[in-house]
């Protein structure tokens, strides 16, 4: 049943499967049984149009691997789009020559869209023609390859839902995380919890005062030093 309501992502993959285990546990499973997220899995396969169910070929040109061929997949597409027609779909597709996926583009994008389509490549990429009809954008894990676009998919999903309202019990985790806008965009500063002394490694002492505003105070300290000591090129990044 679609809701309307949430985030709706629709999933094209030749490979449905390796989502089962990610759809069924912790955060992403919560997040769809309370309804604030829907996801539908489309297996390209079953679009193709021969009786062999091909969905890649060899290259125009020559060279190496096999492409995705574009039928299937803008079959998929459509059946996808069809599901809610009034809706504008966002399509994406998961790449390493996209831009880099950072939580910047997440809480925008969590903010700003509700109903997105992924597309999850295979073997050497899919028929540019396809690209250019029927993809807004395409997102990139970092200058990596994988065998297909389904890792990435899984962590896009994961970074986007956990933005959602009502998805984590406190919504001020995601607002305190690494790279998040509201923290400036710099590392998080070090977490501790019991017991106050492990392996003669003691708490912090601020940690255990009761003082908030020393302990914010600390903390922004602490983050910056990190960003410094870990990710120099953050803090030049940032405005003056």
């Amino acid at each position: 049943m679609l809701i309307a309501y949430g985030m709706q992502l629709d999933i094209l993959t030749l490979f449905p499967g390796i989502f089962e285990g990610f759809l069924s546990e912790s955060i992403v499973k919560r997040a769809i049984e309370k309804k604030i997220l829907s996801i539908f899995l489309h297996q390209i396969r079953d679009y193709a149009t021969d009786k062999h169910h091909t969905t890649d070929d060899l290259p125009y040109g020559g060279g190496a691997g096999m492409v995705m061929k574009w039928e299937p997949l803008y079959g998929a597409w459509q059946a996808a789009k069809e599901k809610t027609p009034e809706t504008k779909m966002h399509t994406i597709y998961l790449s390493p020559q996209g831009k880099p996926l950072t939580q910047r583009w997440l809480e925008e994008t969590a903010k700003n869209r509700k109903n997105i389509i992924l597309v999850c490549g295979r073997y050497e990429g899919v028929d540019e023609r396809f690209l250019e009809e029927c993809v807004d954008e395409e997102i990139s894990l970092g200058d990596f390859v994988l065998s297909g676009g389904e890792v990435p998919a899984m962590a896009l999903i994961d970074g986007l839902m956990r933005l959602l309202p009502g998805v984590l019990g406190n919504e001020a985790s995601a607002q305190s995380d690494s790279f998040s806008l509201s923290s400036g965009e710099i590392l998080e500063y070090p977490q501790y919890t019991r017991p106050p002394e492990w392996l003669d490694k003691k708490v912090p002492e601020i940690l255990l005062s009761g003082d908030h505003a020393r302990i914010a105070r600390w903390r922004k300290e602490q983050a910056l030093e990190r960003t410094k000591k870990r990710r120099p090129d953050l803090l030049a990044s940032m405005p003056r």
